[in-house]
Protein backbone atom coordinates (compact mmCIF):
# COMPACT_ATOMS: atom_id res chain seq x y z
CA UNK A 1 0.00 0.00 0.00
CA UNK A 2 2.94 2.76 0.80
CA UNK A 3 4.38 2.02 -2.72
CA UNK A 4 0.67 2.00 -4.37
CA UNK A 5 -0.04 5.48 -2.46
CA UNK A 6 3.89 6.84 -3.77
CA UNK A 7 3.18 5.79 -7.33
CA UNK A 8 -0.43 7.19 -7.71
CA UNK A 9 0.35 10.51 -5.74
CA UNK A 10 3.15 10.78 -8.08
CA UNK A 11 1.32 10.35 -11.51
CA UNK A 12 -1.71 12.49 -9.88
CA UNK A 13 0.94 15.07 -9.61
CA UNK A 14 1.93 15.47 -13.07
CA UNK A 15 -1.97 16.50 -13.93
CA UNK A 16 -1.94 18.98 -16.58
CA UNK A 17 -4.22 21.14 -15.12
CA UNK A 18 -2.05 21.79 -11.80
CA UNK A 19 0.86 21.34 -13.75
CA UNK A 20 -0.40 24.11 -16.35
CA UNK A 21 -1.05 26.55 -13.56
CA UNK A 22 2.51 26.06 -11.85
CA UNK A 23 4.49 26.95 -14.31
CA UNK A 24 2.76 29.22 -16.07
CA UNK A 25 2.81 30.53 -12.55
CA UNK A 26 7.01 30.11 -11.87
CA UNK A 27 6.82 31.51 -16.03
CA UNK A 28 5.61 35.00 -14.44
CA UNK A 29 7.42 34.83 -11.34
CA UNK A 30 10.95 34.41 -12.96
CA UNK A 31 10.40 38.10 -14.17
CA UNK A 32 11.21 39.30 -10.16
CA UNK A 33 14.98 37.90 -10.65
CA UNK A 34 14.90 36.92 -7.30
CA UNK A 35 15.54 33.20 -6.47
CA UNK A 36 14.19 33.77 -2.79
CA UNK A 37 11.39 35.33 -3.33
CA UNK A 38 10.56 33.19 -6.17
CA UNK A 39 11.13 29.94 -3.91
CA UNK A 40 9.17 31.28 -1.25
CA UNK A 41 5.99 32.65 -3.36
CA UNK A 42 6.09 29.04 -5.28
CA UNK A 43 6.63 26.81 -2.45
CA UNK A 44 3.60 28.77 -0.61
CA UNK A 45 1.29 27.69 -3.68
CA UNK A 46 2.48 24.19 -3.45
CA UNK A 47 2.09 23.78 0.03
CA UNK A 48 -1.27 25.70 0.11
CA UNK A 49 -2.54 23.72 -2.99
CA UNK A 50 -1.09 20.53 -0.99
CA UNK A 51 -3.15 21.27 2.23
CA UNK A 52 -6.76 21.85 0.17
CA UNK A 53 -5.76 18.39 -1.58
CA UNK A 54 -6.03 16.94 1.40
CA UNK A 55 -8.61 18.42 3.21
CA UNK A 56 -10.90 17.42 -0.23
CA UNK A 57 -9.34 13.45 -0.14
CA UNK A 58 -10.13 13.47 3.48
CA UNK A 59 -13.78 14.52 2.76
CA UNK A 60 -13.86 11.46 0.17
CA UNK A 61 -12.07 9.22 2.66
CA UNK A 62 -14.75 9.57 5.13
CA UNK A 63 -17.39 9.06 2.23
CA UNK A 64 -16.51 5.96 1.51
CA UNK A 65 -15.90 4.73 5.39
CA UNK A 66 -19.19 5.77 6.04
CA UNK A 67 -20.63 3.92 2.74
CA UNK A 68 -18.68 0.58 3.90
CA UNK A 69 -17.74 -2.04 2.05
CA UNK A 70 -20.33 -2.44 -1.01
CA UNK A 71 -19.80 -3.95 -4.30
CA UNK A 72 -22.36 -1.70 -5.81
CA UNK A 73 -20.14 1.52 -4.90
CA UNK A 74 -16.89 -0.70 -6.29
CA UNK A 75 -19.01 -1.05 -9.77
CA UNK A 76 -20.24 2.43 -9.67
CA UNK A 77 -16.77 3.82 -9.21
CA UNK A 78 -15.27 1.81 -11.78
CA UNK A 79 -17.63 2.98 -14.30
CA UNK A 80 -17.28 6.50 -13.23
CA UNK A 81 -13.67 6.27 -13.41
CA UNK A 82 -13.57 4.59 -16.67
CA UNK A 83 -15.71 7.47 -18.15
CA UNK A 84 -13.09 10.29 -16.72
CA UNK A 85 -10.71 7.93 -17.72
CA UNK A 86 -12.21 8.42 -21.25
CA UNK A 87 -12.57 11.67 -21.32
CA UNK A 88 -9.20 12.46 -20.25
CA UNK A 89 -7.86 10.18 -23.39
CA UNK A 90 -10.04 12.43 -25.51
CA UNK A 91 -8.76 15.27 -25.17
CA UNK A 92 -5.09 14.30 -24.80
CA UNK A 93 -5.76 12.23 -28.38
CA UNK A 94 -7.98 14.39 -29.97
CA UNK A 95 -8.34 17.88 -28.62
CA UNK A 96 -10.83 19.74 -26.63
CA UNK A 97 -14.24 19.53 -28.26
CA UNK A 98 -17.45 17.83 -26.44
CA UNK A 99 -17.14 16.81 -22.95
CA UNK A 100 -14.18 18.57 -21.34
CA UNK A 101 -13.02 18.54 -17.54
CA UNK A 102 -9.86 20.86 -18.50
CA UNK A 103 -9.80 24.04 -16.72
CA UNK A 104 -12.72 25.63 -18.24
CA UNK A 105 -11.84 28.61 -21.26
CA UNK A 106 -13.86 31.26 -19.26
CA UNK A 107 -12.12 30.79 -16.04
CA UNK A 108 -8.73 31.28 -17.41
CA UNK A 109 -8.85 35.24 -17.52
CA UNK A 110 -9.09 35.57 -13.87
CA UNK A 111 -6.71 33.28 -13.02
CA UNK A 112 -4.20 35.12 -15.27
CA UNK A 113 -5.35 38.68 -13.24
CA UNK A 114 -4.82 36.56 -9.93
CA UNK A 115 -1.02 35.58 -10.91
CA UNK A 116 -0.96 39.24 -11.98
CA UNK A 117 -1.74 40.25 -8.70
CA UNK A 118 0.96 37.88 -7.10
CA UNK A 119 3.63 39.66 -9.38
CA UNK A 120 2.55 42.82 -8.61
CA UNK A 121 1.90 42.96 -5.25
CA UNK A 122 3.77 46.25 -3.17
CA UNK A 123 5.25 43.94 -0.44
CA UNK A 124 5.83 40.24 0.14
CA UNK A 125 2.99 40.03 2.49
CA UNK A 126 0.54 41.31 -0.53
CA UNK A 127 2.31 38.52 -2.79
CA UNK A 128 2.36 35.81 -0.57
CA UNK A 129 -1.68 37.01 -0.08
CA UNK A 130 -2.36 37.18 -3.34
CA UNK A 131 -1.05 33.35 -4.07
CA UNK A 132 -2.71 31.88 -1.02
CA UNK A 133 -6.17 33.34 -2.64
CA UNK A 134 -4.25 32.52 -6.03
CA UNK A 135 -4.17 28.39 -4.73
CA UNK A 136 -7.51 28.09 -3.25
CA UNK A 137 -9.03 29.52 -6.94
CA UNK A 138 -7.15 27.01 -8.37
CA UNK A 139 -8.25 24.14 -6.71
CA UNK A 140 -11.90 24.77 -6.85
CA UNK A 141 -11.75 25.57 -10.66
CA UNK A 142 -9.86 22.50 -11.52
CA UNK A 143 -11.81 20.40 -9.54
CA UNK A 144 -13.44 18.21 -11.77
CA UNK A 145 -9.77 18.10 -13.89
CA UNK A 146 -8.37 16.69 -10.65
CA UNK A 147 -11.31 14.37 -8.86
CA UNK A 148 -10.52 11.26 -10.14
CA UNK A 149 -7.67 8.94 -8.75
CA UNK A 150 -7.95 10.84 -5.63
CA UNK A 151 -11.52 9.51 -5.48
CA UNK A 152 -10.30 6.16 -6.92
CA UNK A 153 -7.20 5.67 -3.98
CA UNK A 154 -9.53 7.15 -0.68
CA UNK A 155 -12.26 4.69 -2.17
CA UNK A 156 -9.14 1.79 -2.42
CA UNK A 157 -7.74 3.03 0.96
CA UNK A 158 -11.22 2.51 2.73
CA UNK A 159 -11.40 -0.79 2.03
CA UNK A 160 -8.55 -1.54 4.49
CA UNK A 161 -8.91 -2.26 7.94
CA UNK A 162 -6.78 0.56 9.09
CA UNK A 163 -6.48 2.29 12.53
CA UNK A 164 -8.39 5.89 11.59
CA UNK A 165 -4.87 7.88 11.92
CA UNK A 166 -3.31 5.56 9.57
CA UNK A 167 -6.14 6.01 6.99
CA UNK A 168 -5.11 9.93 7.16
CA UNK A 169 -1.06 8.83 7.23
CA UNK A 170 -1.56 7.41 3.73
CA UNK A 171 -3.52 10.67 2.58
CA UNK A 172 -0.62 12.83 3.98
CA UNK A 173 2.25 10.21 1.84
CA UNK A 174 -0.26 10.35 -1.36
CA UNK A 175 0.12 14.63 -1.15
CA UNK A 176 3.39 14.48 0.01
CA UNK A 177 4.09 12.38 -3.38
CA UNK A 178 1.60 14.86 -5.32
CA UNK A 179 3.29 17.93 -4.47
CA UNK A 180 6.82 15.92 -4.62
CA UNK A 181 6.51 17.18 -9.16
CA UNK A 182 5.55 20.38 -8.01
CA UNK A 183 8.58 20.45 -5.80
CA UNK A 184 11.18 19.74 -8.48
CA UNK A 185 9.60 21.98 -11.06
CA UNK A 186 10.25 24.84 -8.94
CA UNK A 187 13.68 23.78 -7.86
CA UNK A 188 14.60 23.99 -11.57
CA UNK A 189 12.28 27.13 -12.49
CA UNK A 190 14.54 28.64 -9.20
CA UNK A 191 17.89 27.29 -10.25
CA UNK A 192 17.71 28.20 -14.47
CA UNK A 193 15.42 31.07 -13.94
CA UNK A 194 13.47 29.31 -16.85
CA UNK A 195 10.46 31.13 -18.40
CA UNK A 196 9.41 27.70 -19.62
CA UNK A 197 5.91 26.97 -19.94
CA UNK A 198 3.75 23.50 -20.32
CA UNK A 199 3.48 23.32 -24.14
CA UNK A 200 0.80 21.53 -25.95
CA UNK A 201 2.70 18.04 -26.83
CA UNK A 202 3.31 17.55 -23.07
CA UNK A 203 0.38 18.69 -21.87
CA UNK A 204 -1.58 15.90 -23.91
CA UNK A 205 1.03 13.58 -22.84
CA UNK A 206 0.24 14.03 -19.20
CA UNK A 207 -3.67 14.08 -20.05
CA UNK A 208 -2.96 10.53 -22.06
CA UNK A 209 -1.14 9.16 -18.85
CA UNK A 210 -3.34 9.85 -16.32
CA UNK A 211 -6.31 8.91 -18.32
CA UNK A 212 -4.51 5.57 -19.15
CA UNK A 213 -4.37 4.91 -15.40
CA UNK A 214 -7.60 6.34 -14.20
CA UNK A 215 -9.10 4.30 -16.89
CA UNK A 216 -7.02 1.24 -15.80
CA UNK A 217 -8.04 1.50 -11.78
CA UNK A 218 -11.82 1.85 -13.15
CA UNK A 219 -11.62 -1.39 -14.98
CA UNK A 220 -9.71 -3.17 -11.94
CA UNK A 221 -12.79 -1.71 -9.68
CA UNK A 222 -15.37 -3.79 -11.65
CA UNK A 223 -13.48 -6.68 -13.01
CA UNK A 224 -10.55 -7.68 -10.36
CA UNK A 225 -11.29 -5.57 -6.77
CA UNK A 226 -9.10 -7.93 -5.30
CA UNK A 227 -6.21 -6.88 -7.04
CA UNK A 228 -6.42 -3.34 -5.15
CA UNK A 229 -7.63 -4.57 -1.56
Amino acid sequence: MPLFTIGIGLIDGFNPCAMWVLLFLLALLVNLRSRARMALIATTFILVSGAVYFTLMAAWLNVFLLAGYSRTVQIGLGLTAVLIGAVHLKEGLAGRGGVSLSIPEASKPGLYARMREVIYARNLAAAMAAVIVLALAVNVVELLCTAGLPAIYTAILAQHSLPRPSYYGYLLLYNLAYIADDGLMVGIAVYTLSRRKLQAGAGRFLQILSGAVIVALGVLLILAPHWLF
